[in-house]
């Protein structure tokens, strides 16, 4: 794992543009195989629920967005963290449909703008605070990562709800 990138210990060799522009699509699949109301029921005490998780990555696609946005347009800036779990006390309300036609529309607008950037913008640096000076290709991969860890997730709470259902 590396320090700038928590996630990409979950890339699996495909494109990142390949991951990034299949995810809506998989996280669609894996809502509908759910049903609603197995969507909203965490997998464990402490756990997100799938939508909950949606949620997050419909929060974590404004965050991604606006920190490739700002590296593209100002040199070398500061970029901003944020506490997912704060983001996350008003996930309960919202319904997973509701996220992912969020996360689809932002994942579109953004996908446009990294495949425009890319390759010119791969180097250009950013800092995190708590992580260093990364770069736009960095961000970009740590997109796909955290997809991937998250579709992860998702997959092992329909496979939970599909043997509770048949148990």
């Amino acid at each position: 794992m590396s320090e700038l990138n928590p996630y990409d210990t979950f890339l699996d060799g495909r494109s990142l543009e390949a991951i990034l522009g299949a995810t809506a699509d998989a996280i669609a699949n894996l809502l509908a195989g759910m049903g609603s109301e197995r969507t909203s029921q965490p997998p464990a005490p402490g756990k997100w629920s799938a939508t909950e998780i949606v949620c997050h990555l419909a929060d974590c696609e404004i965050v991604f967005g606006f920190r490739l946005r700002q590296t593209l347009a100002e040199d070398g800036p500061t970029i901003q963290p944020f506490d997912q779990d704060k983001w996350a006390a008003s996930y309960r309300s919202i319904p997973a449909p509701e996220a992912l036609q969020a996360f689809s529309a932002l994942r579109k607008w953004n996908l446009r703008m990294i495949r425009e950037a890319l390759p010119g913008a791969a180097a250009r640096p950013m800092t995190h605070p708590e992580r260093g000076t990364m770069t736009f290709q960095t961000v970009v991969e740590t997109m796909a990562g955290h997809d991937l860890n998250h579709l992860g997730q998702l997959r092992r709470i329909a496979g939970q709800n599909f043997s509770t259902a048949e148990a």
